[in-house]
């Protein structure tokens, strides 16, 4: 990918999966990029948070400086909730609707806008893609909530969604090229390694064979 100097700063919140993975590589392209990882006390986050250094490192961008770690932990608003015992995890054949973790795309860019009050940062960018169905993911939220929290930090905030364009096997057909293998879309990763049994891994397999690119991610299952 050919990208020419920054000309502009972003928050990128970024979760070591393949959508924010890839918007950090995009938007490094013109932007100063500071990737931002909210842990919520999920059981998935210290495998996320290894990958993301992978692919950082394995982008080699000037643009993209080192991630900035926050938190917000969530246990006592999910209780027994599948995210924080890591038991009953949503498998393959479930609906899509059984992975939404109410709220959460409102306590990360808070957290985020809060970082952005303190350090001249006006934009937050999120990896949310077309057809994400949740109602913390629409445009209509994004550009309301932007609006709230500038009002609120006295500091303005622009809240963008730059893949609402793309799909995840859009994503990969397009930005084929970069380390994807170093991103983890999984609710049960092993030793930082894909289960192949939930339903973001059922997801993405189906999303590299949907878009005729080869998957070289690493699987348990």
């Amino acid at each position: 990918m050919r990208c020419e100097r920054f000309v502009d700063k972003v928050a990128v919140l970024a979760s070591g999966g393949l959508d924010s993975s890839v918007l950090i590589a995009k938007l490094a392209c013109d932007a100063e990029v500071y990737p931002i990882y909210v842990r919520c006390g999920f059981k998935w986050e210290d495998a996320e948070v290894a990958v993301l250094g992978s692919f950082i490192d394995a982008l080699k961008s000037k643009n993209v400086r080192r991630t900035i770690e926050l938190s917000a932990p969530a246990a006592a608003l999910y209780g027994n909730h599948w995210s924080v015992t890591g038991e009953h995890v949503p498998a393959a054949d479930e609906p899509d609707e059984n992975t939404y973790l109410p709220g959460r795309n409102i306590l990360l860019i808070s957290l985020a806008a809060i970082w952005c009050s303190t350090h001249g940062v006006g934009r937050i960018a999120i990896g949310s893609l077309g057809g994400n169905p949740f109602p913390d993911a629409t445009p209509e939220f994004f550009e309301s909530f932007g609006r709230d929290l500038g009002m609120g930090l006295n500091h303005k905030i622009a809240i963008e969604a730059p893949l609402r364009g793309f799909h995840k096997d859009d994503l990969i057909r397009q930005f084929k090229d970069l380390p994807l293998e170093l991103t983890l879309t999984c609710m049960a990763p092993e030793e930082s390694r894909h289960c192949g049994r939930c339903n973001k891994c059922f997801e993405r397999q189906q999303a590299f064979e949907k878009a005729g690119v080869s998957d070289r991610t690493s699987y348990v299952g």
